[in-house]
């Protein structure tokens, strides 16, 4: 036999009612069938569980061991019993990101704020020991949703659209590629280039600017914080490509500029991938809904 919940539910109500009968009564069944539920265990465990010529009865040590056993796990049964009504509902739930560019932090952080203020039931975190291995993570279900700029084509994930987004070229105010119009490939042969520790393939200034060319940089040099690699363009180290969300009212963009890679720009498109089983999900479509909204409003999502 396995010690099962209704028989911690009925030892509970048996010492809290003092009465065999009472218990029954509270917990809408019949005495015969209460005290049934108590002679299988007390013959299974063979102990008696209480003493049954007091009045009101009283438990044993075998029956205190029991109640608070109850005590303990009655209330998380019951916990995790409205959790599951609210997550069947939409109003709760598991949303566990992942991203796959180091400069989302810009804009994900008050994003997650915003959403937080309308869903507060809704676990919410970043995973970032997946950042690599996002969609295979949230393919397997170890995470809930992906931003992402690069989609692909299949049947159990959904790449929503959030907004477009153009890479640049940031640099010194004073540093000669400032006087021109635009970048080109060419003109990164002789620079620094200050870059997220990111594989080169994930790379939009690389994989869609550089390599095209067949450019390589004179140097790169890589930095984890988007403020610190501002701070060593500012210093005159080197230059770095990051989306233009990046300079928006940004505490370190006084004294350096910005210029388009190419001569029509670097656009990409960023993405929420999602399993298509959770697409419907409210609170799904609220954070993406959110996300869009930060960038279409200059950030803005008070």
């Amino acid at each position: 036999m396995i010690l099962e919940r209704r028989h911690l539910t009925t030892l509970q109500a048996i010492h809290t009612a003092g009465s065999f009968a009472k218990a029954a009564e509270q917990l809408h069944i019949t005495h015969s069938a209460l005290s049934h539920q108590i002679k299988v265990l007390e013959d299974y465990y063979s102990i008696a569980l209480f003493h049954r010529h007091t009045k009101p009865v009283r438990l044993s040590a075998a029956g205190h061991k029991l109640v608070r056993l109850a005590e303990r796990t009655l209330p998380l049964f019951r916990q995790a019993e409205q959790e599951l009504a609210r997550m069947a509902h939409g109003n709760a739930g598991r949303l566990h990101l992942s991203i796959e560019c180091h400069a989302c932090f810009e804009w994900l952080i008050p994003v997650i704020q915003h959403f937080k203020k309308t869903w507060p039931e809704v676990d919410v975190d970043i995973r970032l020991s997946l950042t690599f291995n996002s969609l295979p993570a949230l393919k397997s279900g170890d995470i809930d949703l992906v931003i992402s700029s690069d989609p692909f084509e299949t049947s159990d994930l959904v790449f929503a659209p959030l907004f477009n987004y153009a890479s640049l070229l940031v640099l010194p105010t004073a540093h000669p590629l400032a006087t021109q119009a635009h970048i080109e490939p060419a003109d990164l042969s002789t620079e620094t280039l200050i870059t997220y520790p990111v594989e080169r393939e994930r790379m939009d200034i690389f994989k869609y600017f550089l390599q095209p060319a067949g450019i390589e940089p004179r140097q790169v040099r890589q930095a984890e914080l988007t403020d610190i690699i501002l701070l060593l363009v500012a210093s005159n180290q080197g230059v770095a490509a990051l989306p233009n969300w990046v300079m928006n009212n940004n505490r370190h963009s006084a004294g350096l500029a910005t210029r388009p890679l190419g001569s029509t720009g670097l656009h990409r498109t960023l993405y929420a991938a999602c399993r298509s089983a959770d697409k419907d999900k409210a609170y799904v479509n609220e954070f993406i809904a959110i996300a869009s909204q930060y960038h279409q409003t200059d950030h803005q999502v008070d």
